[in-house]
């Protein structure tokens, strides 16, 4: 058996998605490789990046003991990954796009986003909104499906070892989460993770960041400053090589 180094496995997974007369989104080893437009934009690179209509597209590797991951677009609206990170504990890459907003939560009307994806059966991710407020001070964590060993930052815990919501059950923003309040020791973290998963919807972010401030949970700066909006998956594992796909996003906000 020949054992691929991991430079190799990687341009194999650069090589899986150009292929034919187009690009083709499916990792070497994965049967029925799903056709997708022509990408504007390849890399393999941990931090690469693509600027297209005011939106960034980033691979971010940025965990420990990841694998290769390969990166493709077309625009902000169709993008996705191509990820073989092995079966070992800890996030090893959170690829995602992301728009800046830039506005204090009082100068904003509305902040909107919705989307779309299609994700693999296996390994370990969550696919989530990250969102960045007071210049990183606050992360917002919308989990609208997830997978394997996964779980949100917290500080209570069940007797087995799971985590215990501080607030259960809210709907707002559209839709229904457990919220989870916790710190990863750089910045607070507010995770909201949906009660059943969704692989497409819309939702009211600014709702959301109201709803934050409702609580007091801002209570250091108070009328906080949304920096920006991103949308991609937490990967912790995902041996063999899987897809992950983005087929509708955007942000709005007035």
């Amino acid at each position: 058996m020949i054992r691929l180094l991991p430079s190799m496995k990687t341009l194999l997974c650069l090589l899986s998605l150009v292929a034919g007369f187009g690009l083709l989104a499916g990792c070497q080893n994965k049967p029925k490789p799903k056709p997708v437009p022509a990408a504007k934009w390849t890399a393999a690179d941990r931090w690469s990046e693509y600027t297209t209509e005011g939106y960034v597209v980033r691979n971010n590797i940025w965990g420990d003991g990841y694998g290769p991951q390969a990166i493709w677009a077309r625009d902000p609206q169709t993008w996705g990954v191509c990820a073989d990170h092995p079966n070992t504990g800890g996030i090893k890459a959170y690829p995602h796009v992301g728009k800046m907003v830039e506005k204090r939560l009082s100068a904003l009307r509305k902040v909107t986003s919705r989307f779309g994806v299609t994700v693999p059966a296996e390994g370990s991710y969550n696919t989530a909104y990250d969102i960045w407020c007071e210049k990183h001070a606050y992360e917002i964590m919308l989990w609208v499906n997830w997978a394997g060993k996964m779980g949100p930052i917290t500080t209570h815990y069940d007797d087995a070892g799971q985590p215990i919501p501080d607030v259960a059950n809210v709907t707002v923003g559209g839709h229904t989460w457990n919220i989870y309040k916790g710190s990863n020791g750089a910045n607070e973290v507010f995770s909201f993770l949906r009660t059943s998963p969704a692989t497409a919807g819309e939702v009211d972010v600014k709702a959301i960041l109201d709803w934050i401030h409702a609580q007091g949970w801002f209570a250091k700066h108070g009328d906080v400053l949304l920096d920006e909006v991103q949308f991609g998956w937490e990967i912790t594992s995902s041996a063999g090589g899987l897809d992950f796909a983005v087929e509708a996003f955007d942000v709005k906000a007035e």
